[in-house]
């Protein structure tokens, strides 16, 4: 998502729908706390992968490295040689975190994807210690340092894991009670629309041809039971063109806002020059502004709160670790190690 216009199809004075500009991106607090009701009208940004991705790996070639030959493996995948079994599956599951073993139960297909990835971790591993590649001095280095960090890491996780007991019930509440105000979501607007575009630099021709395009279907839609969908299929011979589907107010730009929120229930705009092009609008429905309830955000809120403390209490162990054993520094040898480097 970016604060940028979303804009349309703008390379001729054709008429286009569904993709102009007439929305400005959600911010990224609505995206988090509203519901994904903006697909239309956001820019197409490039989608994360859903795809849990493995947690990094020690540098040694510990669970990744032989295929599994007992008789009593139950075989999940095979790429090669190399096998996964059910309990290497389970071992990788738990090893995720929270969030993304609850992205799995929702959706097998991401485990389906995870599986692929570690099968082609293996086998990319099974070739690199075949050529013996984790000998190399430089390698065998580097491959040390991330064993000492992962050692680090994971028993600073095992040492400031929460009590399985927090959050509280009453903990939780108060927290929500503080956050009502950003788990609001705002008023939405189920959209559709006609978009005739025009180049901001066009000649007074091309401007005349796109006005006469949409004063032409401004009347069509003014007929008595006008079909606007069948209207918006037919200028732009694209089926199923024209949905916005829902949108907030807040992402709406200000000259169609303006519009839309006076319409009733299935009713059109008036032809609205914006930059871009002409636009008419239908507003198909309305759903007022809401605060989400408690029981759709708890997961998120036990979340996010489990992962503060852990924050904190890695904070508290870290400083007690150095105040009892203090750090002693010399700058000056310090402040010259690079002056070598540098010459």
């Amino acid at each position: 998502m970016t604060n940028s216009f979303i804009r349309g199809l703008a390379r001729s004075a054709g008429v286009t729908l569904a993709t102009a500009a007439i929305c400005l991106a959600p911010s990224a607090v609505l995206a988090q706390a509203a519901p994904p009701v903006a697909r239309a009208v956001a820019a197409p940004a490039k989608a994360k992968s859903a795809s849990p991705a493995p947690p990094a790996q020690a540098p040694a070639t510990q669970g990744l490295a032989a295929p599994r030959t007992e008789a009593n493996q139950d075989v999940i995948a095979r790429i090669g040689a190399i096998n996964l079994s059910a309990e290497d599956v389970r071992s990788y599951v738990a090893g995720l975190t929270p969030r993304e073993q609850a992205a799995i139960t929702k959706d097998p297909a991401l485990l389906s994807q995870a599986v692929r990835l570690l099968l082609a971790n293996r086998l990319v591993l099974q070739e690199a210690l075949q050529k013996k590649w984790d000998q190399q001095p430089g390698v065998a280095a580097q491959l040390e340092q991330i064993r000492e960090a992962s050692i680090v890491e994971l028993y600073l996780q095992a040492v400031t894991v929460p009590p399985a007991s927090f959050p509280s019930a009453d903990e939780v509440q108060k927290v929500y009670d503080a956050n009502r105000g950003a788990l609001l979501v705002p008023r939405q607007f189920q959209l559709a629309q006609i978009f005739v575009a025009f180049a901001k630099d066009s000649d007074k021709a091309t401007d005349d041809k796109a006005k006469q395009q949409i004063d032409e279907i401004a009347r069509k839609l003014k007929a008595p039971g006008a079909d606007f969908s069948a209207i918006a299929t037919a200028s732009n011979e694209s089926k199923g063109a024209g949905d916005l589907g829902w949108v907030t107010e807040s992402q709406i730009r200000s000259e169609i806002r303006a519009q839309v929120i006076g319409l009733t229930k299935n009713a059109v705009t008036d032809p609205i020059r914006l930059d871009d092009g002409w636009h008419i609008v239908k507003l198909v429905d309305t759903q007022s502004s809401y605060t989400r309830s408690l029981p759709e955000v708890r997961e998120q809120l036990v979340q996010q709160m489990r992962a503060e403390r852990s924050s904190m209490l890695r904070r508290a162990y870290l400083a007690e670790l150095q105040k009892q054993q203090p750090t002693v520094l010399n700058e000056l040898a310090l402040s010259g190690l690079f002056d070598e480097s540098r010459k």
